[in-house]
């Protein structure tokens, strides 16, 4: 591999005696570059910490082979802290992390970039208003809370033919979600199987991307089967708190998650952000096009 400036690879060396401390449960490196023998050795107590968050399943695949273990975040150039925190949700969701970790986060500008940045986060409480309690409790896959995720990021920066678009996906408690709701319009995905409907498959969530000009939601199964799409969700709107700017499709977010057991992901059609919401509130917010400093 190509050797990292010599800057860099001081940070990086400084980062690996830091992670060695026992307060620290997890080194999160972000970047598809493989860590060097030289930069971390083989039997170094550090290895047993590390998580590499990777943008390919090819890249996956052979940092795998060296025994570290991986995460998945989308592909797209995102900036340097949402990149760090996607990979601390995908985290959680896999089980990696857990309530009260000490995670160093090691990123760069690209995911081919040697790192020029370290981060710190505690994971927080289930209770509290942290990516934890995104997925604490929630039997849902991480390959398709991954692919939810990287569904709604490839949609916020996107859009259509250049024009931002706005949408929502329900994920989860789907019976429920389905009750909650009614058509507003044919559903694309009747008559299809399973496998053909499945967001794990990349070939259907660039297919659902070409309906995010629908109104109304998503529902997408546990199991990442999108069941309908272009659903008005009903909900009782008393003592819902949204905050102010967001409007009827957060609302929407907000209320079937409150009244259901459902995860709920809105993109935002004016500032492009995507926001997760789980219990009626906000728990993960990421601008992926946001400008870079």
């Amino acid at each position: 591999m190509a050797r990292a400036p010599s800057v860099q690879a001081e940070l990086v060396r400084m980062a690996i005696q830091i992670a060695a401390n026992r307060s620290l449960d997890h080194l999160l490196y972000v970047c598809d570059l493989p860590l060097s023998d030289d930069a971390l050795p083989r039997r170094s107590r550090v290895r047993k910490k590390l998580v590499q968050a990777v943008t390919t399943e090819a890249q996956r695949q052979v940092v795998e082979s060296m025994g570290v273990r991986t995460v998945l975040i989308p592909s797209y150039d995102l900036p340097r802290h949402e990149k760090f925190k996607i990979a601390l949700v995908c985290g959680i969701a896999a089980e990696i992390f857990a309530e009260g970790d000490a995670v160093m986060g090691l990123t760069g500008r690209s995911p081919t970039s040697f790192p020029d940045t370290v981060m710190l986060s505690t994971i927080g409480k289930r209770n509290s208003d942290s990516p934890f309690s995104l997925v604490a409790g929630v039997r849902i896959p991480s390959p398709v809370l991954d692919s939810l995720f990287s569904l709604a990021v490839a949609v916020a920066v996107e859009g259509w033919e250049g024009r931002p678009v706005g949408t929502l996906f329900v994920l989860g408690d789907s019976a429920a979600v389905m009750e909650s709701s009614r058509p507003l319009t044919l559903n694309p995905f009747q008559g299809y199987s399973e496998a053909e409907k499945n967001i794990l498959n990349p070939d259907v969530r660039e297919a659902i991307k070409n309906f995010a000009l629908l109104d109304g939601a998503f529902v997408v199964r546990e199991d990442g089967v999108a069941l309908a799409a272009g659903r008005y969700l009903l909900f009782d709107q008393t003592d819902l708190k949204v905050p102010l700017g967001l409007g009827a499709r957060h609302t929407a977010a907000a209320g079937i998650t409150r009244e259901t057991q459902a995860i709920a992901v809105a993109v935002s059609e004016t500032s492009r952000k995507v926001r997760m919401f789980r219990g009626g509130q906000i728990v993960l917010e990421v601008d992926p096009v946001m400008p870079r400093r």
